[in-house]
């Protein structure tokens, strides 16, 4: 470990510089990013235009609006001194949700309010305060070493669109590849375990979504007269349905368990140190009955490292009030499938459609609707130098072990990593209680603050790792 930061400085310099910190940030939050709602187009680039306004404020050499055919990124640019040194992107977006239900939001989502420890805003931990406590650290960094410039390259891509899908963003990275050419990515965009058990994520779960429609008759049916004579498409969907989990609860698509990468030894034991209660955990997912999924692994090893098939709805026939004794003439359902490491969305499509083909019976007709090319899950390995790296950085910030997770959502991840050709490195202090896409949307101010302590300590980290 490099000792030339000592931690008080940087401790005190945060410390110093938390109330300017927190105004500027609440000016930020102030602004209302709406990605999704087009009549917000203005204020997502008013907010590019303000963080990058901010940015050569506070000295950032390189700062530049990259426009898309949709919504701006804003990048900075920070050069080491050492010309061999390595290069590191930051990651995180500037947009944000909608804030409906209005009517649920104690304040203003828009009017940043301190209430004790917490900020409370749209904005404030996904993801406008964890790519803000970067820039506090950086300045920590350089204040303390007394330093014109940071011991690794960094820089910093801030996008507009993450909350509406990041629709033009492989575009981007692929039109400014050479800018972007780096030896790790830092993403902060994720959450902790708790406030008092910090914690790094190590991969976030891919998706891809399908529909299928069974038909059979042209019509619907008098069951008396056609009932047990001609194939009834509901009854084919629940077959096909229920085939598509073994008694071991995994998923019988061919090939679906090709290339996952097997979560280690390591891994599971240091799962299994988190603090984890079931029965609360049970009571927070819709007061479930039980755990229930593949065998042989936890239920954290499920919802963070195994791959799922889910049905997330199926219909057809008569619904409505009384009886309608027919033999319907077709039946749907949406499935949706969560991706780990080393698969791919395409190929479970392929395979999922090729499924279908095979178990549909005589005298019914297939369709199967794929809405995309679906999102791809991403994974660092826990003993890959950056993730160590980030690891001694964070440990030195909290002062004790911190431990490791994973998420079961999705984002431009892959696509970072794919295109930049470059590790991934999870670095966040956000919480699962922070209502990101909810009403009454907070961060912890004490959370942020040793979040920009950890990354003050991260570049130094990178700097001895990355060589």
């Amino acid at each position: 470990m490099n000792d030339a930061v000592e931690n008080i400085d940087v401790v005190g310099y945060i410390r110093d510089e938390r109330d300017r910190f927190l105004a500027d940030l609440k000016e930020w939050l102030a602004i209302p990013s709406v990605s999704g709602d087009p009549a917000h187009a203005g204020d997502v680039r008013r907010s590019a235009d303000w963080l990058a306004a901010h940015l050569r404020g506070q000295g950032w050499p390189t700062v530049e609006i990259w426009d898309t055919p949709g919504l701006p990124a804003v990048y900075a640019e920070w050069p080491a001194a050492a010309p061999d040194a390595p290069a590191v992107v930051v990651y995180g977006h500037h947009d944000v949700q909608p804030v409906e239900p209005l009517e649920e939001w104690d304040t203003d989502p828009f009017t940043p309010v301190e209430q004790g420890d917490r900020l409370i805003g749209r904005g404030a931990s996904d993801d406008k305060g964890q790519v803000f406590f970067h820039t506090l650290g950086l300045r920590a960094l350089l204040a303390a070493t007394g330093a014109q410039a940071p011991p690794v390259t960094v820089k910093l891509l801030v996008e507009g669109e993450e909350e509406s899908g990041s629709l033009h963003f492989a575009d981007l990275l692929r039109e400014h590849r050479d800018r972007l050419a780096c030896d790790a990515i830092v993403i902060s965009d994720t959450t902790m375990w708790a406030a008092d058990v910090p914690s790094m994520c190590t991969g976030m779960r891919g998706l891809t979504e399908v529909e299928v429609t069974l038909r059979g008759p042209a019509t619907d049916l008098h069951s008396g007269s056609f009932g047990g004579a001609v194939p009834n498409p509901l009854h084919a969907m629940a077959t096909l349905l229920a085939g598509l989990h073994d008694a071991d609860e995994r998923v019988t698509l061919p090939g679906f368990y090709d290339g996952v990468v097997p979560l280690t030894d390591e891994e599971r034991a240091l799962f299994a140190k988190l603090p984890f209660d079931e029965d609360e955990w049970l009571r927070t997912a819709g007061d479930s009955r039980a755990a229930h999924g593949e065998r042989g692994y936890t239920t954290l090893e499920r919802i963070w490292a195994r791959p799922t098939a889910e049905i997330n709805g199926m219909w057809g026939g008569h619904t409505g009030a009384g009886g309608k004794t027919i033999v319907p003439r077709d039946a749907h359902a949406k499935i949706s499938f969560r991706l780990v490491a080393g698969q791919d969305p395409v190929a479970v499509q392929e395979s999922f459609r090729a499924w279908v083909a095979e178990r549909t019976p005589p005298g019914v007709e297939a369709e199967v609707r794929i809405p995309g090319g679906g999102v791809r899950p991403c994974f660092s390995p826990i003993d890959s130098p950056g993730v160590l790296a980030a690891r001694r950085a964070m440990e030195r910030a909290f002062g004790h072990e911190v431990l490791f997770t994973r998420e079961g959502g999705s984002g431009p991840e892959a696509d970072l990593a794919d295109v930049l050709d470059a590790p991934l490195i999870f670095v966040a202090v956000g919480l699962d209680d922070d209502r990101i896409h909810a009403p009454n949307e907070k961060v912890e101010i004490p959370l942020l603050l040793k979040g920009a302590e950890a990354a003050a300590h991260l570049w130094e980290e990178l700097a001895g790792a990355l060589r």
